[in-house]
């Protein structure tokens, strides 16, 4: 596995980090208080180029490969959980239409969605149904031309901004994947806000009431909702949050160190305490550790190896797990001052512990990932 970055992904990684440290740092702290990302830095997200970062040239968007896309995705993780996932939903719903979209499908609505002219939101979860994607209850009634459909969709990131909706359902027994524009008469998006972490990542309800769609905004075939168009859309998630979640650790990191270095107990910086070295390299790593793996998922991946999911599985199960650790030792560290909103640390805990719930919790990694273990030869790379 060669590590040595090529000059593409060098510059992406390069102009990901001034991008977060001129437009996103400086709002961060006070987007999450307000639990909403500023219209200008959605715009400024949208006009980098960043929405469209791991999609096609052929359809305007910046055809990254998988390692470059990674190291920016880290870059805005570490800035802001919430722009991040921002970019992680977004690109999740627009890989599954590169992937399954007819070309007329793509021709019609990639553009924008690679612009970010049009945010695109990715629907699954229910109130009913997280994990277990097969159980969603929201129902797609076959009228010929179009579909009437009814349900709710909760927990649905940049949902209250979104311009369209990848929605799944059931035409009977059969899953099916639709692209639902806002506007759609019968649709109702309300806000879902008070939530631990990530509070600025514009979450929302969506309630359909009949509400009708064309039969033409079916993605993919009859049937294929989950197992297809859902799946790869959520293997896109996972490798997008593992980079975000080393992007956690890399802020926690980075605090402590500037933290411990200006601290002063008993005359001393707590860089000179053994135990608080001891926590400073854990962290690092912690942080080692992930992106190494984060890079590994990406060396498949790029590679086009069928192992590549559940390495990036492996790659999320354990940078999130690493993530929620590392914020709590950050806190400690800070002592009193990690429990304030004066300092980000806080932000960063609260921010790591949805890593481990979404597209997939950590239990359902394990049941995975242990099946993968007993069933996989020795990777070679």
């Amino acid at each position: 596995m060669d590590l040595c970055l090529t000059e593409a992904q060098h510059e992406a990684r390069e102009r990901a980090r001034r991008f977060a440290s001129d437009h996103i740092e400086p709002v961060a702290g006070d987007s999450d208080l307000r639990s909403h990302l500023p219209e200008g830095l959605v715009d400024a997200v949208c006009a980098a180029g960043w929405l469209g970062a791991a999609l096609p040239a052929t359809w305007g968007g910046a055809g990254m490969d998988p390692l470059a896309y990674g190291l920016v995705t880290e870059e805005i993780g570490k800035a802001c959980s919430s722009v991040r996932s921002l970019m992680t939903a977004h690109n999740m719903a627009a890989h599954a239409l590169v992937r399954f979209g007819t070309d007329e499908q793509k021709a019609r609505w990639l553009p924008d969605i690679c612009s970010g002219k049009k945010i695109v939101a990715f629907a699954l979860t229910e109130p009913e149904a997280g994990s277990a994607g097969k159980s969603i209850s929201t129902v797609a009634e076959d009228r010929g031309t179009h579909y009437h459909v009814t349900g709710t969709k909760v927990w649905i990131t940049a949902g209250l901004i979104a311009d369209l909706y990848l929605v799944f359902a059931r035409d009977g027994d059969k899953p099916v994947a639709l692209l639902v524009e806002r506007d759609r008469a019968d649709f109702t998006v309300e806000p879902m806000t008070d939530t631990l972490g990530v509070r600025a990542a514009e979450l929302a309800r969506l309630r359909f009431e009949r509400t009708e769609v064309p039969v033409s905004h079916r993605i993919g075939a009859v049937g294929s909702g989950i197992a297809f168009v859902a799946n790869a859309a959520l293997d896109h998630g996972r490798f997008s949050i593992a980079w975000g979640a080393a992007g956690v650790i890399q802020a926690c990191v980075d605090a402590c160190l500037s933290y411990a270095t200006k601290r002063k107990q008993a005359g001393q910086a707590l860089t000179e305490f053994q135990l608080v070295r001891r926590q400073l390299t854990d962290m690092l790593l912690a942080h080692t550790t992930a992106r190494a793996l984060c890079c590994r998922s990406a060396f498949f991946r790029m590679k086009g190896d069928p192992r590549a999911v559940m390495e990036t599985t492996l790659a999320k199960y354990h940078a999130a797990e690493a993530a929620v650790r590392v914020a709590n030792d950050a806190v400690r560290l800070h002592g009193a001052n990690g429990y304030s909103t004066a300092y980000p640390v806080e932000r960063y805990l609260r921010d790591a512990t949805v890593l481990e719930i979404i597209e997939g919790t950590r239990e359902i990694h394990q049941v995975g990932l242990a099946a993968y273990a007993l069933q996989r030869p020795y990777v070679e790379f």
